[in-house]
């Protein structure tokens, strides 16, 4: 049943299987116009396993034929089995008798319109499937494919897509923008799946407010034609905020801006006092409308002087008489739901310069920077001419800005400046001071310790400097480590390591000034000791040369002695150790030693491995090699390899392969005839190797061993008694003769005797079996014993006289006959041996016994009796 219901499953899904349908994938509808080609992608799904594509017709505009059971039209394309595919008119298959069915058509007519049938065969298999062509004589117009809005400075893709494609016609579509001389650059990309088929082109760009309204057109044009063939016209609807525009008035002046306006382009007429200045903000574009409009000063609104009309959209500011404090920033802001947009106009009144005042850019100024000073006057118009004071002493410059490339110790005091414009000269304001300061001079770090210096030695260095402005304020040292600084300037390097770098200090008020380094040139042992394996390259072979070397990355002093040790004794002197020929003895761990007058530097254990094929295979046997039978017994393969043994092969003393792969074999419990030799063999990736056998001998148990003196016994005794009841039955039978004329008149009961077949035992259960124990043999000797039913003496007979018959001799009880069912001995029962031995064969004896008259014996176990009546 387990056998079964896979069996079922699996024929259930190979009836299920074959009777799917073929599955089809391609485009539904495909489009084009004529004179152009269609490529058709198609994959195809052949029901059921192994199948391959037989015959592939192609028709057009097919029809199914109730008369000759089978589709008629216009057949465009044709391949049978035996045929390799090839051109076939205006038809390419170019597909395979597996899975692909795609299709080329070129050229396209406008006949071609309507179905297209795929009728397709394999075996007993038979499919129509049909496809969709959608001709046209002209080129169908593409699709531009806008957002849900557009929003000006905003990026975004704009699709124009053709629901046309193929590998033999070239298109492009071209996009253009109204109001603009170049084409738009765009992506291009087509889709030629099985799943759809397009041509397509995304343009992205930022829209601009002035676009709004224009027309954007998507063209399909070929390189072939001189003018597109067909095209797509939207017409962009751009959202964008209020865009304005400002138109001042002074007089009879009018001056239009487009984003700010300077009043000096207005000249003298708007700075008199009194005068009238008028500011119209108009609305020029907005997207969507109905904006809201204000006008503000200086980041103020103004309602004053504000009359605001809706209808125009326009806001009108008008100031009766400008003065000097009407200067200042006027802006106009106009709001819609896309945003805000604000236009500033700025109003300047003339006048002199105010006093000025001197601005340094850095003050107090580090010697050697460079350093500006400006001199600020608010005036209108601004000022054209300056004349700079130092310490009250004029200087040559006229610039608003007086710059000092390189600052001295000289350059340091008071700065003024006057600015003079068109209306008049100002006044010098309150002086700048200007403090020049400097970093430290002349640091220099000094070693107090005499040389040479030693790794572990302390180490004073002391911070030098001769003059500072500001006065020195800290030290900072260049050291690696953290060191301890007895007092400002003076640092203490304790237990001087002996790669310390260079150390410099620095003394520092607000600029630190380095002094020059200092190299401690500290004297120390070798370091970094290595063996380094220069041959061969990677692992090391049993008898291949290897050289190993002595390396070191650093001595001061540089010169050096190198020595060897091998497991901590020493081996030699120099740099390079050599093996010509390596052994697995020459592994161990190396140590290399460089010494120079500083002292004595050990590489850390280099342990060289030697890779070599197993060797001095044994078998070892645990607890040991004579085993008790039902005790365990534990044969270990022990090697010698490396790597270390990835396969064990355990054989017998027949040499049989055992099929064992473990390094232990365990026979628990063993057997008697589990004795014998066993070896083993060892493999890793280098070679493989054997063992010598090793014999395990397996003794019986105690049990066993008397099981098997009691069975030898009772054989030898059975030999024994054999002739002494040969002689007694002959007795009996003689005995039995004389005695028939009785029993032929007797009138008592006749009784039967019949072996039971008795059931066999095993040797340890007969006391009197002799020989060797075997566990599978059975006693092979089963007794029944036969009695006379007759008392010790005889019924006196009385004759017809009335005379008594002489008295005959009372039978002896114990003259009885035993009689066995002999099994006869197979050949090859010997020690540890079990033959296949027929349960029921052997020899079986009924006998019929004494007829007389006389008491009925005990029954016994193993006899039946059967009584015969007269």
């Amino acid at each position: 049943m387990h056998l079964l219901s896979p069996l079922l499953l699996l024929l259930e899904y190979v009836a299920f299987s074959d009777s799917q349908d073929w599955k089809f994938e391609h485009p539904t509808t495909l489009y084009a116009w004529e004179g152009t080609c269609i490529w058709i992608p198609c994959s195809y799904t052949i029901p059921g396993n192994g199948k391959v594509l037989d015959n592939l017709t192609v028709y057009q505009n097919y029809k199914w034929d109730d008369k000759t059971k089978d589709f008629s039209g216009t057949v465009l394309y044709e391949k049978k089995k035996v045929e390799t595919p090839h051109n076939q008119g205006r038809v390419q298959f170019l597909g395979d008798d597996k899975s692909n069915c795609t299709l080329h058509i070129h050229p396209v007519n406008a006949q071609d319109n309507g179905q297209l049938g795929l009728r397709v065969t394999s075996k007993n298999d038979r499919w129509m499937e049909k496809i969709v062509l959608n001709i046209s004589k002209m080129a169908p117009p593409p699709r531009i494919n806008l957002p849900s809005e557009i929003r000006e400075l905003q990026e975004v893709t704009l699709t124009c897509q053709l629901d046309f494609a193929c590998l033999g016609y070239q298109i492009k579509l071209q996009w253009s923008l109204e109001g603009t001389q170049h084409n738009l650059s765009s992506v291009t990309s087509t889709s030629l799946t099985t799943k759809t088929v397009f041509t397509q082109s995304q343009l992205t760009f930022q829209p601009e407010w002035t676009n709004h309204g224009k027309k954007l057109i998507c063209q399909l044009r070929n390189d072939n034609a001189d003018g597109p063939l067909s095209q797509e016209t939207v017409q962009l609807d751009v959202k964008h905020s209020p865009k304005l525009q400002i138109t001042l008035s002074h007089g009879e002046a009018n001056v239009k801006e487009g984003n700010s306006v300077n009043m000096t382009s207005l000249g003298d007429a708007i700075v008199k006092e009194r005068d009238s200045v008028t500011m119209k903000c108009q609305i020029i574009s907005s997207n969507p409308q109905f904006p809201r409009m204000l006008w503000f000063k200086d980041g103020n609104p103004l309602n004053e002087h504000e009359t605001l009309h809706q209808e125009q959209k326009t806001a009108t500011l008008t100031l009766p008489s400008v003065t000097k404090e009407a200067a200042g920033k006027y802006h106009c802001e106009a709001h819609n739901e896309i945003g805000s947009t604000k236009l500033e106009v700025t109003l300047q009144v003339h006048y002199a310069p105010e006093p000025s005042t001197v601005k340094i850019t850095v003050s107090p100024a580090k010697e050697g920077s460079k350093i500006s000073l400006t001199c600020i006057s608010q005036a209108y118009p601004s000022p054209i001419n300056y004349t700079w004071y130092h310490n009250k002493i004029e200087i040559s410059e006229t610039g608003k800005t007086f710059q000092i490339p390189n600052v001295f110790l000289k350059h340091a005091g008071n700065y003024s400046c006057l600015a003079k414009n068109s209306v008049g000269t100002g006044k010098a304001g309150q002086a700048a001071e200007l403090d020049v300061q400097y970093s430290p001079k002349e640091v220099t770090m000094v070693i107090q310790n005499p040389t040479p210096i030693r790794e572990g030695d302390d180490v004073t260095l002391f911070c030098n400097y001769t003059s500072s402005n500001p006065s020195v304020t800290r030290y900072e040292w260049r050291t690696q480590g953290s060191w301890k600084e007895i007092m400002p300037g003076a640092l203490v390097i304790q237990k001087v390591p002996w790669n310390a770098s260079p150390f410099s200090c620095a003394a520092c008020n607000r600029w630190c000034s380095w002094a020059s380094s200092v190299n401690l040139h500290v004297q120390y042992a070798p370091k970094g000791v290595k063996v380094l394996l220069i041959s061969p390259g990677s692992e090391i072979y049993s008898g291949h040369p290897v050289l190993l070397r002595c390396n070191f990355s650093s001595s001061y002093p540089t010169d050096v002695l190198f020595f060897w040790k091998k497991n901590g004794i020493f081996l030699k002197e120099g740099r390079d150790l050599s093996f010509d020929s390596i052994s697995p003895e020459d592994a161990g761990n190396y140590n290399c030693l460089v010494n120079n007058s500083i002292g004595q530097s050990t590489s850390e254990a280099w342990k060289l491995q030697v890779l070599y094929a197993p060797r001095r295979l044994r078998v070892s046997i645990s607890p040991k090699d004579s085993v008790m039978e039902g005790k365990k017994a534990v044969l270990m393969c022990e090697s010698d390899a490396n790597p270390p043994i990835s396969r064990y092969t355990w054989f017998d003393w027949n040499n049989q392969n055992l099929h064992h792969d473990d390094q232990t074999l365990r026979l628990d419990p063993v057997k008697v005839q589990d004795s014998g030799a066993y070896w083993c063999q060892g493999a890793n990736r280098l070679g493989m190797g054997q063992s010598p056998p090793r014999i395990l001998t397996v003794y019986y148990s105690p049990e066993t061993i008397s099981k098997q003196v009691a069975l030898g016994m009772g054989l030898f005794l059975a030999i024994l008694l054999l002739p002494l009841l040969g002689v007694k039955l002959q007795r009996s039978w003689k005995r039995i003769q004389s005695q028939q004329g009785l029993q032929e008149n007797s009138s008592a009961q006749s009784f039967f005797v019949r072996n039971r077949k008795v059931r066999r035992a095993p040797l340890s259960e007969g006391p009197h079996s002799l020989g060797c124990y075997n566990p599978v043999m059975e006693d092979s000797i089963s007794y029944a014993t036969l009695r006379f039913p007759l008392a010790e003496t005889d019924t006196p007979r009385i004759g017809e006289a009335g005379t008594s018959e002489v008295q005959r001799t009372p039978l002896n009880r114990d003259n009885t006959v035993t009689y066995s069912v002999v099994q006869k001995r197979q050949v090859g029962d010997y020690e540890n041996v079990t033959p296949d031995v027929p349960e029921d064969e052997g020899i079986h004896y009924s006998e019929l016994v004494h007829l007389g008259i006389g008491e009925r014996p005990l029954s016994q176990e193993g006899v039946e009796y059967v009584t015969l009546k007269h």
